[in-house]
Formats: structure tokens, sequence, C-alpha cells
């Protein structure tokens, strides 16, 4: 199995960073806009996200975790035969926070892919974070 592994700073205030990633229905506008192009909950606990590249996915909510601004999502549908997900943001100072974004994927030949994706994401997280700073 392929674990990709992928962190990063955000000059924002960790309680923002939580309150948009936690926000399962809106990561296309509050956290990913522009990656991602549409959200729609399918009231079983999974949204439909559609990427930018034109793919879409099902990723069903496996876990919240309040106290430590944690989140965990597997894919339920596509080629591999194996996603899950997990992003979780800490504190990094005043004003700062570090975002952390580990995925494990099957078969290993499609860890490049996912890697380019969540790169691609990355950047597109980071700055629209930023921008939500008051």
């Amino acid at each position: 199995m392929a674990t990709i592994y992928k962190e990063f700073t955000v000059e924002a205030d960790v309680a923002k960073m939580w309150e948009a990633l936690r926000d399962f229905g809106a990561v296309h506008t509050r956290l990913a806009p522009g990656f991602l192009t549409d959200c729609k909950l399918d009231g079983q606990g999974a949204r439909i996200v559609s990427f930018a590249n034109g793919l879409v996915a099902r990723e069903l909510l496996v876990g919240m975790d309040e106290a430590n601004r944690r989140l965990a999502y597997t894919i339920t549908d596509g080629k591999a035969s194996h996603h899950h997900a997990s992003a979780q943001v800490f504190a990094d100072g005043e004003g700062r926070s570090r975002f952390v974004w580990i995925t494990d994927v099957l078969p290993d030949e499609f860890a490049a892919y996912v890697e380019s994706m969540m790169v691609k994401g990355g950047e597109a997280m980071k700055a629209a974070l930023e921008r939500q700073v008051p």
C-alpha cells in the first residue's frame, strides 16, 4: 500500500482552518475552490465531489474528531481498490497553522497520480485558507 504524506503551513488561525475543514459539504467553496468545482451531500454520510479535471468521486466520511481537529474519509468508487485519507490541522504559533494530509491507496501504481492531485489540492487549500483570514 502506498502512503502519500503532504504537510504545509498556512498563515491562518487553527480555529478558522478547522471550521473550513470540518464543513464536509462545502469543501468546494471553503477548502479547495478551483481544485474542486462542486460538492453534493448524498444523505448517506458521503459527498460527491467534482474536480476541475473532470474526475468525480464519492467520499464517505469515516470520522470527525473535534478535539484533535481531524477528519477522515474514504473513496468508495473509482479505479483504486483502496483509498483512505485523513486531514488534520495543528496550531503552529500565533495566526499560523499546519495542515497535514495523509492518503493510503492501493494499488501502488495509483500513488503518483494521487500525489499529483494532492499537490494541486494542497496549493488550492493553502490559497483559500489564507484568503479567509480576516
